[in-house]
């Protein structure tokens, strides 16, 4: 028995030892940034072992106005640099070498895979709605994986396979896992089935009536990259699927609830959204929006870029340095981590005149000249940036339309009383209370 307390302890101090070693040897720049005192093993996640999970963006929020706007902490023995000033985002965002995503994207490839949005080049560049429905079971299933992978993120003695394979995290992520991927395959499968059926679906597109150029759901499109394998096999169908069904559905569907419910406390801005609709409508309220009806919602896109900009749906992005790189008068060290923390960026009062106040104007062409060009990064920027955002703000303006058209919000919930969580997108933990009332 003494013998074994006598190994332990002889692993613990090697441990201790070669962590304090490695920090002051491989990652003595890193350390010359402000942050709290990083303890071996550890790191600074010591922080937050006590706080609450819908406190942990208020508590990281005190840490960025106390050391900001670049500073350091660590996840265990991972280094990791924070920045938010825009003109330290367009060093790295801008970079064509730090392009790679940070190795905490890695606990996503069981999901995900090595698909667009954890991959580094890529071939794709056409956006899509992957999915026609959505089901509670994926949704749910998508929410709670989202927060084992944050937790695990975070949590320096889970991020070892080993460890977190023997955890009961692992086995509620696996069973979460076959949720999701299940659905996944059903679409594919499903789209196969009617492709080969119907004989309307063809491989190249056909002219219609018009002679215009039929549009091809991506999908299609990777299906016919997938057959015979030719360039894509099936595994990488259905990380392809799986990212754009993610990416394509639970970034956008947040970012119109926080429209709504930034709406429903501004009655004056919804009244001045629905004036606008009155007038692109006046011939039939009640139609649908054609691409030209789209292009015409100014107002409405000025306020959904604002909800962005206060509530991004992805609030953060992070990059792997893969060369020495000067951001802020320090450097920033090959094989560490760059954390890009978008909602900061966001609301740095040296851009936006009150940073925290809800306000579409900030959108104005007068009042956007003159600002950082990454001031305002919703979609990141750069050679990583989103390929679909063109996509996402049409989407949007489509759903947001019919809803201002037919009915008054009005929000329950004071913003003040609502709990953030960013676990992978940004989201009220408990969700929001909305009245609808019919016009």
């Amino acid at each position: 028995m003494l013998d074994l307390t006598a190994l332990l302890l002889t692993v613990i101090v090697v441990a201790v030892s070669a962590s304090i070693i490695s920090r002051k040897w491989r990652w003595s720049q890193v350390e010359k940034l402000p942050g709290h005192v990083a303890l071996p093993l550890l790191g600074t996640t010591y922080v937050d072992f006590f706080t609450k999970r819908e406190d942990r963006i208020r508590s990281f929020d005190e840490v960025c106005k106390k050391f900001g706007p670049i500073f350091r902490l660590w996840l265990g023995p991972y280094p990791v640099v924070q920045i938010s000033k825009p003109e330290y985002m367009e060093k790295v965002l801008s970079s064509s070498e730090i392009i790679d995503k940070s190795h905490f994207y890695a606990f996503l490839y069981p999901w995900l895979g090595q698909g667009l949005l954890t991959s580094t080049e890529t071939a794709m560049g056409t956006s899509i709605n992957a999915q026609n429905q959505t089901q509670s079971a994926y949704v749910n299933a998508v929410t709670r994986i989202s927060e084992l992978t944050v937790e695990r993120m975070i949590n320096p003695w889970m991020q070892s396979d080993f460890i977190f394979e023997r955890t009961s995290s692992a086995k509620e992520y696996y069973d979460q896992l076959k949720i999701l991927h299940g659905f996944t395959k059903k679409v594919i499968a499903e789209r196969k089935s009617a492709r080969k059926t119907s004989e309307s679906q063809v491989k190249a597109p056909q002219d219609d009536d018009l002679g215009r150029k039929r549009r091809v759901a991506f999908l299609d499109l990777l299906l016919d990259a997938s057959e015979d394998g030719q360039k894509l096999d099936d595994q990488e169908l259905q990380e392809e699927v799986d990212t754009f069904m993610f990416e394509g559905h639970d970034t956008t569907s947040v970012a119109m609830s926080w429209v709504l419910v930034l709406l429903g406390h501004h009655p004056d801005i919804q009244e001045k959204i629905f004036a606008e609709q009155n007038d692109i409508f006046q011939d039939d309220p009640k139609r649908r929006p054609t691409a030209h009806d789209l292009n015409n919602m100014k107002y409405l896109e000025m306020v959904i870029k604002e909800a962005l900009r206060l509530y991004p749906s992805v609030p953060g992005v992070s990059r792997r340095v893969t060369k020495e790189i000067e951001v802020g008068g320090y450097t920033v060290p090959e094989g560490c981590t760059i954390f890009l923390n978008i909602r900061q960026t966001h609301r740095d009062p040296d851009q936006w005149p009150n940073p925290e106040c809800f306000d579409p104007d900030n959108f104005l062409p007068d009042r956007m000249q003159g600002r950082h060009p990454y001031a305002y990064v919703p979609f990141s920027a750069g050679p990583r940036n989103c390929i679909g955002q063109k996509f996402a703000i049409l989407e949007e303006k489509a759903v947001l339309s019919y809803v201002l058209r037919n009915f008054r919000l009005e929000t329950v919930d004071r913003l003040e009383d609502l709990k953030l969580i960013g676990e992978l997108v940004l989201r009220p933990m408990n969700g929001v209370n909305l009245r609808l009332r019919p016009r």
